[in-house]
């Protein structure tokens, strides 16, 4: 699918703008790649409902929805979409200071257990994070 398909709505194409400025341009690139017949209605519908929608609304930053959207993840047990979030804040303003004070109130409202999973998975990505940017 192309991104700049004429046929896709306008909400479709600020969800795609905003999508790539969040997750990456190569994030986006694969599954766009990787999508087929059978879960294109899905990426549409993600595109353009949480990306064009929640994502592009004005009420919150970048910053804040990355941090209200890491502790639902987080909460809610979420692991790979974690650590696609956590990885996220690189381009949303979210610091690891952020990061650990929600996954503190996590710990609170969702359990020691769940916060417990989230910062593994935290600690795990910016050790990746740190690797890559030393050429690692």
């Amino acid at each position: 699918m192309m991104d700049d398909n004429p046929s896709q709505s306008e909400r479709y194409r600020q969800g795609l703008a905003t999508r790539r400025s969040v997750l990456g341009e190569a994030h986006v690139d694969r599954a766009l790649a990787n999508e087929t017949d059978f879960d294109r209605p899905f990426q549409s519908f993600i595109t353009e409902g949480a990306w064009g929608t929640v994502w592009s609304g004005p009420g919150f930053s970048k910053r804040e929805r990355s941090i209200v959207t890491i502790a639902l993840l987080a909460g809610l047990g979420h692991e790979e979409e974690l650590a696609m979030h956590i990885r996220a804040t690189l381009n949303t303003g979210a610091t690891r200071e952020d990061i650990r004070e929600v996954l503190m109130h996590v710990a609170v409202y969702a359990g020691v257990p769940t916060a417990n999973t989230a910062f593994r998975i935290a600690k795990q990505t910016y050790a990746e994070i740190d690797a890559a940017a030393k050429g690692e």
